[in-house]
């Protein structure tokens, strides 16, 4: 699958084209300075990766399925820019609603969710995906780091969770199904509480796994 990382530049976007890429996708690397992009995604490339950069308004035509890995003080703003280009796309937002500094707060936005902002931006022609909130970008920049982490996924269409599921899968995560695209509050807000915890406790990565959940095996 071709995958469009909107914002891929950043620290989450480029350990999960890395993951990806590994995984056997290709990646087309978005960011809003483009020629930043296509030199990330040549040192992937150099790697024997099939990645390429350019950008977000790029990454957003290329890929199938799009993520979006942008901060959320440039959310709205890079979701209007590439809305046309992701018409009937499965767009997957790993947004939170953070507020530097105080990042270990929960700060609800007036849409409730970045999710539910970017689905009303993006139209329902495009089913919004939430997930990925809770994954370490250290540790999945780290091919041999076994990450202990599932992965929360919150939609309103069925095929889109499913899409969502399966690249979560791809990543070596557990990835399950956290009911409609409402409950991406939830997942949101679990992030700042993370983010507390890893600086408590002095962790490069706290996640969350489900207890007593069975997930059969469709891979």
């Amino acid at each position: 699958m071709r995958l469009g990382i909107v914002g891929g530049t950043g620290k989450l976007g480029s350990a999960l084209a890395l993951r990806w890429a590994r995984a056997g996708h290709t990646i087309a690397i978005g960011s809003r300075d483009g020629a930043k992009a296509r030199t990330h995604a040549a040192e992937l490339a150099a790697a024997g990766y099939a990645v390429e950069g350019g950008d977000n308004a790029w990454a957003a035509r290329e890929g199938e399925v799009l993520v979006l890995t942008v901060p959320y003080g440039a959310h709205a703003e890079t979701l209007r820019a590439i809305a046309h280009d992701v018409v009937g796309k499965v767009l997957v937002d790993v947004t939170v609603p953070l507020k530097p500094p105080k990042v270990s707060r929960v700060q609800l936005p007036a849409g409730q969710s970045a999710a539910l902002e970017a689905q009303a931006l993006v139209g329902p022609s495009t089913p919004v995906v939430a997930a990925l909130h809770h994954v370490s970008a250290a540790h999945l920049a780290d091919p041999a780091h076994a990450i202990e982490c599932d992965v929360l996924v919150a939609a309103d269409d069925p095929r889109a969770k499913a899409v969502a599921i399966g690249l979560v899968r791809d990543l070596g995560l557990r990835g399950l199904d956290a009911g409609p695209l409402v409950n991406a509050i939830a997942l949101e807000s679990l992030t700042p509480v993370l983010i507390h915890m890893n600086r408590t406790y002095k962790s490069l990565g706290a996640g969350i796994v489900v207890t007593d959940v069975t997930v059969a095996d469709n891979s």
